[in-house]
């Protein structure tokens, strides 16, 4: 199989709050494949150090300011994206936000708030991405579910919900978009060491005990190890996988656990 398959040359891709963390890998990976990267953010102090990031291992990267809740916003910045970049060939819908209360003690407001964020805005980019898309034949939407698309969890009650109503709009998305050549999927992370979880990932930690023992593969994921995924997902390799769901967890989804005397 020829490894043009993958390459991304190219192609001019949207990562939306590519700025830091599991985005900003995802994100280095399709710039590595050849991709022109554009990322947003609500914050241009945010954007001005993530592209400085981006630069210094030689990526080509674009930064708008804009709330991936506001359709307007949206419809204002794909137009100047497509204009002083390139079409849009790849968005990824990574932004997202969390908020971890009890149901019993959760606001109205705040619930709604994951929603908007998790759920409506990538309703929302893709929507208006994918008329685009339909009218040049083609495109590649990924949306960034989560094992919490599977699984629920104390505390994360909008979240999971979230996730898992994104899972099924992702279906959905490839169900109305495949006849044009799009395909929409989804990548569900693990848990991945980043700087939100250093403080919990040393030995005798709980919550890292919980996770090594919990996986298959028995360590936390790398933010590196999406990055295979999100190229092909963004990549020819994929013209044929639509509405999946693409697990990167060690393998958490595959088992129940290990029996305590293990």
């Amino acid at each position: 199989m020829s490894t043009n398959l993958f390459d991304l040359t190219g192609k001019t891709a949207l990562i939306t709050g590519g700025v830091h963390g599991l985005g900003m890998s995802m994100a280095k990976g399709l710039g590595q494949a050849g991709a022109k990267i554009v990322v947003n953010d609500l914050s241009q102090e945010a954007l001005d150090k993530a592209i400085a990031e981006y630069k210094s291992v030689g990526l080509e990267v674009y930064g708008y300011v804009f709330n991936v809740c506001d359709e307007k916003a949206v419809i204002a910045n794909i137009a100047k994206i497509e204009i002083e970049v390139g079409p849009i060939d790849i968005l990824v819908n990574n932004a997202g936000i969390i908020k971890r209360t009890p149901i019993i003690d959760m606001t109205v407001e705040d619930f709604t708030a994951v929603i908007t964020v998790d759920l409506v805005s990538p309703f929302i980019v893709s929507k208006n991405v994918a008329r685009g898309m339909i009218q040049r034949g083609g495109g590649k939407i990924i949306n960034i579910c989560s094992m919490m698309s599977e699984l629920g969890r104390d505390s994360v009650s909008a979240y999971a919900a979230a996730k898992g109503g994104l899972k099924m709009l992702t279906k959905n998305m490839a169900t109305e978009w495949a006849k044009f050549n799009i395909q929409t999927n989804g990548i569900g992370p693990g848990y991945f060491a980043t700087s939100q979880t250093e403080s919990i990932r040393v030995d005798g930690h709980p919550f890292n005990d919980f996770i090594i023992s919990r996986t298959p593969a028995a360590r936390w994921g790398e933010p590196e190890d999406l990055q295979g995924a999100a190229i092909f997902l963004s990549s020819k390799a994929s013209d044929f996988v639509n509405g999946h769901i693409l697990y990167v967890d060690g393998g958490i989804l595959a088992t129940i656990g290990k029996p305590s005397n293990e």
